[in-house]
């Protein structure tokens, strides 16, 4: 923190400190994105279809190449890079599944990610 008494400099600082707070997404800068997540500007649905979980997200201004995607079978990690934002979301699915099965498509913008549900853990009999 600076102490700006007397500073003929402080308004320059100041507005240097609030434009590189809106290019770099630093939390409370209003911008809506950073990396804490998504953000406001993008917006991420889940959908459970039968035997197959969807993931839907909108990423602008983001390249495919920038895209870099993991998934444990519970949770899938998103990071995608442009030229001027990182999104950066852990998203927990609503079941287990086989991250082996995943497909990922990126057309206009939009993430979408398919898995297959596993199948729930079979109970085993004590005899």
């Amino acid at each position: 923190m600076r102490d700006n008494r007397d500073d003929p400099f402080g308004d320059i600082f100041d507005e240097i400190e609030r434009m590189m707070s809106e290019m770099t997404g630093a939390p409370g800068n209003g911008s809506g994105f950073g990396d804490a997540g998504f953000g406001d500007e993008t917006h991420v649905s889940v959908y459970e279809e039968g035997s197959t979980i969807r993931l839907v997200a909108d990423l602008p201004g983001v390249d495919k190449g920038g895209i870099d995607l993991q998934c444990d079978g519970s949770t899938l990690t998103v990071v995608a890079e442009g030229d001027h934002r990182r999104f950066d979301e852990r998203v927990r699915l609503p079941a287990r599944v086989d991250e082996h099965s995943a497909s990922a498509s990126f057309n206009n913008g939009v993430l979408e990610v398919t898995f297959d549900v596993l199948e729930p853990s079979a109970d085993i009999d004590v005899e």
